[in-house]
Formats: C-alpha cells, sequence, structure tokens
C-alpha cells in the first residue's frame, strides 16, 4: 500500500479516536517521550560557551533517535504503522480543545479564559471574549499546520521516520527555540530545523484554508499578511484564515506579564469577535481536512496506478 492510501487511514484514524484517555492515562505518550529526551539533552548539554554547538549535536541525536525508532515501527508492517502515524497526528485533539473554548465563552468569559490558558501560552487571565477568542482561532489556523499538515506531509514525503523527526524537532522547538538568555544559543538549532521543516507545509496548509474558505483569489493579501507576522510559518494559516473569515488576528498581546506589540494580521478586518467565529474557523478547518483527503486519495490512486 503507498503511503498516500497509509496516509489517509491514519488521518481518519485520528479524526475518529483523537487521543483516548484509557492509552495514555497506562502509557506515556511519544510526544511526553520526546519532550523527556528534549529535557534530559537541555539538561546535561545546554552548557556555555559551547552551548550552540551542542545545541547542534543535541538535534542531530534527537533526530537520528526518531528516525530510527521510526523506521523499527516500520518494520512491523502497515497496520502498525497506520497507528503510529495517526498517534503522531493532532487534528482530534486540536478541535475538540478549540471547541471548548467556544463552549466556555458560551457560559461566561472566565470558563472561555480557563478554556483557552490549556491551549496558548499568552496571558489570558484578563482577556477580554473578543481576545480569547481570537487566541483561540490563531492557535486553532497555527496547529492545524504543524499538529496536522506538516507531520501529514512529512509522512508522505518519508514514512514514518519523517513523522517521527518533524515532531521531535516541533518538539524540541516548543521547548528549547525561545530567545531567552537560557536557551537563545543552544535552542537554536531546534528553532531553525522547526522553520525549514514547516516552510512547505505552512504554504500547503495556508492554501487548504484559502480554498475551503472561499479566499483564493485574496492570494496576494495572505501572503502580505503573512510577511507582517513575526514567525516565518505560522503566518501563512493565520493569514489565510483571517481572510476566510473577515477578521484581524495577532496583533498585540502579553506574555509574562510583558506587552508585545505584534503587528496585526488583516488589521483593517474586524476585530471585535464572539465565540460564533471560533465555530466558524472550526468549520473552515474540517473542509480543509476533508480537501486534504481528497487530494491524497487522487495521489494515492495515480500511484497505485503508475
Amino acid at each position: 500500500m503507498n503511503q498516500a492510501l497509509l496516509l489517509i487511514l491514519a488521518l481518519g484514524l485520528d479524526a475518529l479516536l483523537g487521543e483516548p484517555k484509557w492509552l495514555w492515562a497506562r502509557l506515556p505518550h511519544p510526544a511526553v517521550v520526546m519532550g523527556r529526551a528534549v529535557g534530559w539533552l537541555d539538561k546535561r548539554l545546554n552548557r556555555p560557551p559551547f552551548a550552540k554547538g551542542l545545541g547542534i549535536v543535541a538535534m542531530c541525536v534527537l533526530m537520528l533517535g526518531a528516525g530510527g525508532i521510526g523506521w523499527l515501527v516500520t518494520q512491523a508492517g502497515w497496520v502498525v504503522t497506520v497507528g503510529a502515524a495517526a498517534i503522531l497526528l493532532a487534528h482530534r485533539s486540536l478541535v475538540e480543545h478549540v471547541g471548548g473554548v467556544a463552549s466556555g465563552l458560551r457560559l461566561s468569559p472566565q470558563a472561555g479564559r480557563t478554556a483557552v490558558a490549556h491551549i496558548v501560552s499568552r496571558d489570558v487571565t484578563h482577556a477580554s471574549p473578543s481576545s480569547v477568542t481570537r487566541s483561540a482561532i490563531e492557535s486553532l489556523s497555527e496547529n492545524f499546520s504543524d499538529g496536522v499538515i506538516a507531520p501529514a506531509f512529512w509522512f508522505l514525503v518519508a514514512g514514518l521516520p519523517g513523522i517521527a523527526i518533524y515532531k521531535v524537532v516541533n518538539t524540541a522547538d516548543s521547548m528549547i527555540g525561545y530567545l531567552t538568555p537560557r536557551h537563545a544559543a543552544f535552542g537554536w538549532a531546534s528553532a531553525r530545523c522547526d522553520d525549514l521543516l514547516n516552510l512547505i507545509p505552512a504554504r500547503i496548509c495556508a492554501s487548504l484554508i484559502a480554498l475551503a474558505g472561499g479566499v483564493v483569489h485574496r492570494w496576494g493579501s495572505i501572503r502580505t499578511d503573512a510577511a507582517q507576522h513575526r514567525s516565518p510559518n505560522a503566518g501563512w494559516p493565520e493569514a489565510a484564515m483571517a481572510q476566510a473569515l473577515g477578521i484581524a488576528l495577532a496583533g498585540p498581546r502579553s506574555y509574562h506579564g510583558h506587552t508585545q506589540d505584534l503587528a496585526w494580521v488583516n488589521g483593517a478586518a474586524r476585530r471585535d469577535l464572539i465565540a460564533t467565529d471560533i465555530d466558524a474557523a472550526l468549520a473552515i478547518i474540517w473542509k480543509a481536512w476533508q480537501i486534504s483527503l481528497g487530494v491524497l486519495a487522487i495521489l494515492g490512486a495515480i500511484i497505485w496506478v503508475f
């Protein structure tokens, strides 16, 4: 069975089952194991003045280890491969968490803040309902790219080793890829690797969202807005979603008590957001997911025939 068809099965399995609590209550999730490995290397190798070089070594170790384990699991056959790939995808859990923010906002602003605090790192203690909604939609857009489309892309390119390598790089970036005094040097390699591995998937994701939202004709605006984002990749799906919904995303926000005056994405559009905007964003993401399955089905059929 070719990679495209295996990926369809993995995407379907993830969408159907998500993250079974009964399983991960008994076993450590692969993402948790990856996080522990990153933390272990950070604790032992993050030593100035050689932190940058040792960070490169750490990333090589993580990528080789993840790729090797992925290859070993593949030897167990296509059924195990599909199951392992589904575990490393995060569509169902993403839409459930973001949907929970909309449900929370319908109860009270505080319930919305509590729900969104589980999926974003910014300060939301005193966030307005509009800010909570914006945070949820931004998280949905960005994580659809790096939690679904990017791992799917690398599975399509390099099988289970590819998706495992991507996930360990993305995990490392989320832990040590920040410009903090401790990680500016040691985390440099993880941040650059993550940027590289997301370069193509982020633009594919933006294309899928634009198709689902019927705004492909606004691609020029999407490209312009994406360039305003602080991330070379995250801005693409956010810009596409902003155009699809006719809303403004990004903009100023607070991290650890410090306000960052970040640029707006589609800044001239509506900024007063409500829970139904999250519902609309989720509908677009599900449609984009369905489009991706259709593309994979065509690709799988072509590979099957030829």
